[in-house]
């Protein structure tokens, strides 16, 4: 695994949304999105709102490898690139609001494009419950190749690999 690259890259535009690093304007998008019971079912669950909101920073999600998705000067989602023990890990979340409509898909591909261009030839995983099945397709449109099902945090997992 190389070193990190440059952080943030310049704001990547795509046809309708715009990827880019966190700002405090996205603060209670991010309060909203920790706090969703929906946003939650696949994640081990959500946060109470009060909770959230007394423990986010004021800039949430400033690190190396977060964007936030934007979608007309708001944002709807956030995708990662976390290291992992074996190298980096593609994470996605979305606010129910934007759910059905390309835009996981739209943004997935544009941050997988950095990727490839930021970390050349370096493998990048994901993981999912096999219950998201929303997230099992996803994964499969973007190129990942379903690997292993695991039994974690009580549901079923399935990892990924590009």
């Amino acid at each position: 695994m190389t070193g990190p690259a440059a952080w943030p890259p310049a704001p990547i535009k795509t046809e309708r949304l715009v990827l880019r690093a966190s700002e405090a304007r996205d603060r209670d998008a991010f309060v909203e999105l920790f706090s969703s019971p929906e946003v939650g079912t696949y994640i081990g669950g959500s946060q109470s709102r009060d909770e959230v909101d007394r423990t986010a920073p004021e800039v949430p999600g400033r690190r190396h490898g977060v964007f936030v998705v934007e979608l007309d000067g708001e944002m709807i989602g956030m995708i990662s690139f976390d290291v992992v023990d074996e190298g980096r890990e593609l994470g996605y979340l979305f606010l129910p609001s934007s759910w059905g409509k390309g835009f996981a898909y739209e943004a997935c591909v544009a941050a997988l494009d950095w990727y490839a261009a930021a970390h050349p030839g370096e493998p990048l995983a994901s993981i999912t419950q096999t219950a998201n099945v929303a997230s099992m397709r996803l994964l499969a449109k973007l190129g990942f190749t379903e690997g292993e099902h695991f039994e974690a945090y009580g549901a079923e997992q399935c990892h990924w690999r590009q």
